[in-house]
């Protein structure tokens, strides 16, 4: 009988191990189908209120603070492909599908291919990832710039071309044209490339000019939309000040920091630990994921602007998969590696398929304005709809066919009322009853509903106590937060 190879088995153990990480992968980026059949959310409206006029009307409305550029790309989506719902979110899963390759690809130059494998499945399994990848918003291609722009920046490491570096700019630019508060990983990518290049200042100086310049370059169509926001950042606030947990959660990933804690523990009780390895890359990795999850937290919590919302936080996930990977890399064994991989992936799909949230993409207006359709459209009864827009408590409430035109009620770009709609701010402030108090004087002998998000339901409860004298006011349900009232008018008194 002829004596095994030892190559070959190596061989056949290494392709089996490979083959897990792929399935492990796979199984990684399924959970992001969960809720891929989920109704449009507020934001994901105003993506479709931006592409509504086609290529001009996108550019008439650079106001916004939304990229044009991802206006642009969803409008030819949905040109060649359809504006259904699941139509809509493959425009996001494709872009995000590329950023996973290309995070391997980084990971794969600073590490081992294993290790590689298991920093794009914690990407993949970030529920951060796991809600931008099925987003109708521009998340998705800003982190597929961002990671591009990461590969990039470690391509340098070795490299001394000027072309490198103006791709390394441009990328940024793109990155954080997509979504503005990305440009809060800017003082990270330099710091970075002072760490990955100190030892030849020369070139680090000439590199970081070059990409400088192409950032500048690249970012200049987006310079309006930037002082706009600077401008008018506090009318864009809907957020509360974070907590400190919302930070820690960030980095641990639900099972993740639990799972690896035990195997770097039976790592080390089995003499399996290796130094943490070259500085350089260690700096690397804690730049790209703390330096803007720093700069969102403190300016969150330092200042009226709160932007530490978990979209925003997409822009440190890249880099906090590179550390977990990182301190993977410190298990000296392949097997205990595969070990870990699975496990993780295992507890967080078990998380995952037994939460009824994992199914849900944030709450939608699509069941109210239904309801609300059906019930208003057979007397043509008029509705009353508070904005779910910040924004919307700093201007002047428009009217008639200006409503459709101002934005102000995204969700009826995609989900239609065919009745007179009203729009209300968001807060009870004297806009809202203003238009509450002219409406309630001019309505006369009709019936007419009032909906809002519960953020708005103070102004309900304002509209129905000031209607008190002449209508009933029942209450016909809530759906997904949003609550819906009925004002019928008394008879009058003989």
């Amino acid at each position: 009988m002829p004596a095994s190879n030892p190559l070959a088995a190596a061989q056949d153990s290494s392709r089996s191990q490979e083959a897990i990480y792929v399935f492990a992968l796979a199984a990684s980026i399924s959970l992001w189908f969960l809720a891929i059949r989920a109704p449009l959310w507020l934001d994901e409206t105003v993506s479709m209120y931006l592409i509504q006029g086609g290529f001009s009307g996108i550019m008439s409305r650079q106001i916004w603070p939304d990229s044009p550029a991802y206006s642009c790309l969803l409008w030819l989506w949905t040109k060649a492909m359809g504006t259904g719902e699941l139509t809509l979110r493959i425009s996001s899963v494709l872009p995000m599908l590329a950023a996973v390759y290309l995070l391997y690809r980084a990971a794969r130059k600073l590490f081992r291919r294993d290790v590689a494998f298991i920093a794009a499945i914690v990407f993949c399994l970030h529920p951060i990832v796991i809600f931008a990848a099925i987003d109708i918003r521009p998340y998705a291609f800003a982190v597929l710039a961002l990671n591009a722009a990461i590969l990039a920046l470690v391509h340098l490491r070795h490299n001394d071309s000027n072309w490198l570096a103006a791709l390394l700019g441009l990328l940024t630019a793109c990155a954080v044209d997509f979504q503005l508060l990305f440009g809060a990983i800017l003082p990270a990518f330099v710091l970075s490339l002072f760490a990955l290049k100190g030892g030849d200042r020369k070139t680090l100086w000439r590199q970081l000019f070059v990409a400088f310049a192409a950032f500048v370059l690249g970012f200049l169509p987006a310079f309006n939309r930037l002082r706009y926001m600077l401008q008018t950042s506090t009318t864009h606030v809907f957020s509360e000040p974070p907590k400190f947990s919302q930070l820690l959660s960030t980095v641990t990933i639900r099972a993740l920091a639990i799972v690896l804690v035990i195997f770097l523990l039976v790592a080390a009780w089995k003499h399996l630990l290796r130094p943490l390895g070259n500085r350089r890359t260690a700096l690397l990795c804690i730049s790209l994921a703390f330096i803007p999850l720093a700069i969102l937290y403190l300016l969150s919590v330092g200042t009226s602007v709160h932007v530490f919302v978990p979209r925003y936080r997409l822009v440190a996930v890249p880099g906090i998969a590179l550390c977990w990977g990182a301190l993977v890399n410190k298990i000296d064994s392949r097997s205990l590696r595969l070990w870990f991989c699975v496990a993780l992936v295992a507890v967080t799909a078990c998380f995952s398929f037994g939460s009824k949230s994992a199914r849900v993409h944030q709450y939608s207006w699509k069941h109210a304005l239904e309801f609300a359709q059906q019930n208003a459209a057979p007397d043509d009864a008029p509705v009353l709809i508070c904005s779910d827009l910040p924004e919307a408590d700093y201007m002047r409430m428009p009217t008639g066919s200006a409503i459709e035109t101002s934005g102000i009620l995204p969700s009826l770009s995609y989900y239609k009322l065919t009745v007179p709609v009203f729009a209300l701010p968001r807060s009870l402030n004297d806009e809202a009853k203003r238009v509450g108090s002219q409406w309630l004087q001019q309505a006369g002998n009709r019936r007419f509903l009032a909906m809002a998000f519960w953020q708005s339901y103070k102004t309900l409860d304002w509209l129905k106590n000031q209607a008190a004298p002449a209508y009933d006011v029942h209450d016909l349900g809530t759906f997904d937060a949003v609550k819906v009232l009925e004002f019928v008018p008394r008879p009058p008194t003989t």
